[in-house]
């Protein structure tokens, strides 16, 4: 099943042409990763589907269902989780109370109850600091805590932008584990990333961005033998 569509998508800040005719798919199941340099529109796509940014054209479909001009809050109504770029996450809460806000729209105290229990269970450090200020903890732990927050609503799919971005090899390991093992067990992931070998090594499909334009795609271990990419994202 197709979870997710983008169809000729352009988007701008303000004269700023940002998104050059964007078009890609996620299917259910599935790990698909946007790879690129800076400024080449890995987070702009992101913002575009969840309703941070608004295309001036093209369509952005979440299940069959056009989201192109929702609001970023009915976005995440209708099943999309996201993880943003530099964590995001609620400083002055609480490990437990920044979880609680993940799920605000979740209205059954015990599928909520749910949730935090599984974040715990991904993350043991979250449950050893659950009373603590999320401000107050380590670059790593934040990343954990705004991954297990994403998906406290319990997404159809789950966007991720840069999760592995200013963390030490040991805790991108983590990372990467977590993502695996989310989407052993159901959750498709739409994710961008700077390690593109990484991303490239979990992914099944993939697409290369560079100044607003996809300039290749496919299954994720073809796009890594590309010469193109070897030379210019995995510093072969």
């Amino acid at each position: 099943m197709r979870l997710l569509e983008l169809e000729n998508v352009n988007s701008y800040y303000g004269k700023i042409h940002a998104l050059k005719g964007i078009s890609l798919t996620v299917e259910e199941g599935e790990i698909v990763c946007l790879i690129g340099g800076n400024g080449a529109g890995k987070t702009t796509t992101l913002r575009s589907i969840s309703g941070l940014l608004h295309p001036r054209e093209g369509t952005v479909r979440l299940m069959g269902k056009d989201i192109t001009k929702m609001a970023p809050n009915l976005v995440h109504k209708e099943g999309l989780g996201l993880v943003p770029e530099g964590r995001g996450i609620f400083p002055r809460l609480t490990v437990l109370e920044n979880l609680e806000m993940g799920a605000y729209i979740v209205k059954d105290r015990a599928v909520i109850e749910r949730g935090i229990e599984h974040a715990f269970a991904l993350f043991p450090r979250l449950k050893e600091r659950s009373s603590q200020k999320g401000g107050t903890l380590s670059g790593g732990e934040q990343q954990m805590l705004a991954t297990a927050r994403g998906l406290m609503s319990n997404p159809r799919i789950l966007l991720m932008d840069e999760p592995s971005m200013g963390l030490a090899p040991v805790l991108v390991d983590q990372i990467f584990d977590v993502i695996k093992e989310l989407n052993a067990g159901g959750t498709t992931i739409l994710l961008v990333e700077q390690n593109a070998l990484m991303a490239l090594g979990i992914a099944h499909r993939a697409y290369v961005l560079q100044t607003g334009k996809i300039v290749l795609s496919g299954l994720a271990k073809d796009v890594a033998r590309d010469e193109n990419v070897k030379k210019a994202y995995l510093g072969i």
